[in-house]
């Protein structure tokens, strides 16, 4: 029942140029590229139980698949805080144009009464019902600061 024997390092060399195309995305003969040991069989032309002989090989394939899909615990704290910091800014940039908008009313409301308080001073009528508020805070006993 001999077969032919296999080329052990032709095999090794085609797990490990497998290896780096799954792992770069640019696979040859897989068709999901999906980087598990039975896509590493498809892409290296090997049937599973000559690619499971070096097993070697397979663990080093697996270890760089959980490496690249693995996030330092660093690095997830940083996006938690980036999430949580874009959100404070988003706050922040709602709070500040209401108070623009608040700003802005309020601008517009000083304008009006100035125009109205000296259309008043100067026609001379209501005077005696409009009490100058310098007036009003020494008599009070307000001083201005």
């Amino acid at each position: 029942m001999g077969g032919k024997r296999r080329d052990a390092a032709a095999d090794r060399a085609a797990i490990t140029a497998a290896a780096e195309r799954l792992l770069t995305g640019t696979p040859l003969r897989s068709r999901t590229g999906r980087l598990t040991a039975g896509e590493l069989a498809v892409e290296a032309g090997l049937r599973r139980d000559v690619v499971y002989q070096h097993a070697d090989l397979v663990e080093s394939y697996q270890a760089q698949v959980r490496v690249r899909d693995a996030v330092p615990e660093a690095m997830a704290d940083l996006a938690r805080e980036l999430d949580k910091t874009r959100e404070e800014l988003q706050r922040a940039k709602e709070e500040l144009a209401a108070e623009r908008r608040t700003t802005a009313f309020l601008r517009r409301a000083v304008t009006e009464l100035s125009i109205e308080n000296e259309a008043l001073r100067s026609s001379g009528r209501g005077q005696a019902d409009v009490t100058p508020l310098a007036e009003r805070r020494l008599r009070d006993g307000f001083t201005c600061s």
